[in-house]
């Protein structure tokens, strides 16, 4: 009798998790697994979710949790609330959360307390800026995992530094450009370039979205100054996320600047592939452009990808108005060569399947607060009145 395959449970949430699980779900598919995709709903707009889902041949979800939107902790907590009856009812030998949205977290959350094994897919990653949501959700993800994915030797040498165990980390590259490499001849043959009346190489890509750079109107003005100036040298398309949508027209923006409707993925890669230029505050396009060899500017004071900057095309510029032109025009006039970084290769999904369904099960291997083989880790106190009281026992 052939075993009984393991039945691995898959979430996504928002639109950066689609890339992310798609290459892991089919990998884990064609090593058999039973496979149960869910999508938390944290992402709703159809521009942000079912243009995705089509474009890049994800499957419908075999379940939808449909939480909306909210405040952290209300969005955490619906996630929560939603997915622990379905992990009961499924009774998965694994679970795979990605990147490092609210729905990674709280379904972490809900993972590590029902038992089952859990797998972090970028798992590492480190901003060092704690005032970002996703800095505190990644960082709390790692905590409870039992694998490690991590995306680079960087984000390994952060987790190493912090205490885990060799056994749970894993560097198995980056999933997203597993999408993007999986993609590129569908992008190539996209007509958006057409519709916007660009031809490759003549026009910037500019992408904002982050709370810190978009909910502060005082920061979007001088980042809407300085790409104003740097739309003189080199005009510039906006898609328009729903988050910025508002404030934007709002504010006004400055003349060389072209806001277009939200883009489907292979739109977006396609705008990306024919940029000279991408400035941007997102991790995912960071990465992209990198795979691509394509500049990018990110106006950010910090990133959780330095290995973008370090082996890619990326260059790290800030918020400051005229720092953030100054880089620009410096990219511009002499752009950074392409580099990939080693495993960035599209093979990432094959690699993280191996890890999940060879490394036994969760009765059968350490678990995350476990200590490593030969030691015990049991504090020593010196002195009985530092040590913590016992328990008292109910009679």
């Amino acid at each position: 009798m052939s075993p009984t395959p393991q039945r691995i449970v898959c979430v996504a949430g928002a639109r950066p998790n689609y890339m992310k699980i798609k290459p892991v779900l089919d990998a884990l598919e064609a090593r058999g697994a039973e496979t149960v995709l869910v999508h938390t709903g944290q992402h709703y707009d159809p521009a942000m979710n079912e243009v995705f889902f089509q474009d890049l041949g994800l499957r419908p979800p075999d379940h939808f949790l449909g939480v909306g939107s909210g405040s952290h902790a209300t969005q955490t907590a619906r996630v929560m609330t939603a997915f622990e009856p379905l992990l009961d009812t499924v009774a998965p030998d694994a679970v795979v959360v990605v990147g490092d949205v609210n729905s990674t977290l709280a379904c972490a959350l809900v993972t590590a307390k029902a038992g089952p094994l859990l797998a972090h897919v970028e798992a590492g990653l480190r901003s060092r800026d704690w005032s970002m949501p996703e800095e505190v959700n990644r960082v709390a993800t790692d905590r409870l995992s039992d694998y490690l994915l991590a995306p680079s030797p960087d984000a390994a040498g952060n987790l190493r530094a912090e205490g885990y165990r060799d056994d749970q980390i894993h560097v198995v590259g980056n999933v997203m450009i597993d999408t993007l490499f999986a993609n590129r001849e569908r992008a190539a043959a996209s007509d958006v370039l057409a519709r916007l009346g660009h031809e490759p190489g003549t026009y910037g890509l500019v992408t904002l979205h982050r709370p810190a750079n978009v909910d502060d109107p005082e920061v979007l003005t001088g980042l809407l100054k300085a790409l104003g100036e740097i739309a003189a040298h080199c005009p510039l398309v906006l898609p328009v996320h729903p988050r910025a949508a508002g404030k934007l027209t709002a504010l006004g923006v400055p003349g060389g600047i072209r806001l277009v409707p939200p883009a489907g993925y292979l739109d977006f890669v396609a705008l990306q592939a024919g940029a000279r230029i991408v400035l941007t505050d997102s991790g995912g396009v960071q990465e992209e452009t990198t795979a691509l060899g394509v500049p990018c500017v990110t106006l950010r004071d910090n990133t959780e990808r330095p290995i973008t900057v370090e082996e890619g095309t990326n260059v790290l510029a800030g918020r400051d108005p005229d720092r953030v032109t100054a880089t620009a025009l410096r990219v511009l006039a002499d752009p950074p060569p392409p580099r990939r970084p080693e495993l960035w290769d599209g093979r990432a999904g094959e690699r993280i399947a191996r890890v999940i369904l060879e490394g036994g099960t969760a009765a059968g291997r350490p678990r995350p607060t476990d200590a490593p083989p030969g030691r015990t880790d049991r504090p020593e106190w010196p002195d009985h009145e530092d040590r913590p009281p016992r328990p008292v026992r109910d009679r």
